[in-house]
């Protein structure tokens, strides 16, 4: 996990410094074309001329230059969030597609196995069969000499650890979904009040002292809202697939106990 965490870490930061140095790149230029054009400006072509240039930017590289423009403080924060929680949802997406397991199929060969050969031939089919299902199975089947009954809570107990450990790391999914806009809502307030103090400093409420100081204070929330709606989306797949997996070990146990309790008989 921690290995997994790190590379998805470096390949993001991979992905993203070289598309932050030529934002930055294109940025500068913009700027210092504004800072030459704009003395030169004399009649009213040329501002149509750049209202019309305006739509021709991509959406990716507006996004890019939005995030630069909202500081590296709190949006590095926010990247961070965005970062380990994709790393971790995709670990767990990945992890969960190897849990899944045709239970119907694995039904029938283990009671088949038993009606062939015994209790050892249905744990070896369970060996050889990833997923929380066949382990389940396995320690039922392990305890299937002691009794019904035994082999019943074995299969309730063994059931909870697997439990456990489909739904590990989702928690922290969870925490960076309500961190990445608390830290925008942060970010907004701070640049709410560095504008409040630039008015009192100069004495007088002029609309382009604060204006840069208020835009970027509210993109620090756009892009901790739009962080949280990624990972919102990857997190209700991963719950709900939890939830299929659940399902499907709880009535795969049932079916277990009954094939034993025929087998005994």
């Amino acid at each position: 996990m921690k290995k997994l965490l790190t590379i998805a870490f470096a390949f993001g930061l991979i992905c993203f410094l070289p598309q932050q140095m030529l934002a930055n790149l294109n940025q500068e230029q913009e700027q210092e074309v504004e800072v030459v054009e704009a003395p030169a400006v004399e009649d009213q072509e040329e501002p149509q001329m750049t209202v019309a240039e305006a739509p021709s930017v991509g959406f990716t590289q507006e996004l890019k230059n939005r995030f630069i423009e909202g500081g590296p403080g709190f949006m590095g924060i926010v990247l961070a969030c965005l970062i380990l929680g994709l790393a971790i949802a995709i670990e767990r997406i990945i992890y969960l597609n190897f849990a899944t397991t045709n239970t119907e199929k694995l039904v029938e060969d283990i009671e088949s196995a038993l009606k062939s050969g015994g209790v050892d031939s249905a744990k070896e089919i369970c060996r050889n069969t990833p997923g929380p299902v066949a382990s389940i199975f396995y320690q039922g089947l392990d305890r299937a000499g002691e009794g019904v009954e035994s082999a019943e809570k074995a299969v309730v107990a063994y059931g909870g650890v697997q439990m456990g450990q489909l739904e590990k790391n989702v928690s922290w999914i969870s925490l960076f979904i309500a961190l990445a806009p608390m830290l925008g809502f942060m970010g907004t307030v701070i640049g709410m009040i560095q504008a409040f103090d630039k008015i009192q400093a100069a004495g007088d409420m002029q609309p382009s002292l604060v204006a840069g100081g208020i835009k970027v204070a509210l993109l620090t929330t756009v892009f901790g809202l739009i962080v949280a709606i990624i990972l919102q989306i990857f997190y209700n797949y991963i719950v709900a697939k939890i939830d299929s997996i659940v399902n499907d070990m709880e009535d795969a146990s049932i079916t277990l106990i009954d094939i034993l309790v025929s087998h005994k008989k």
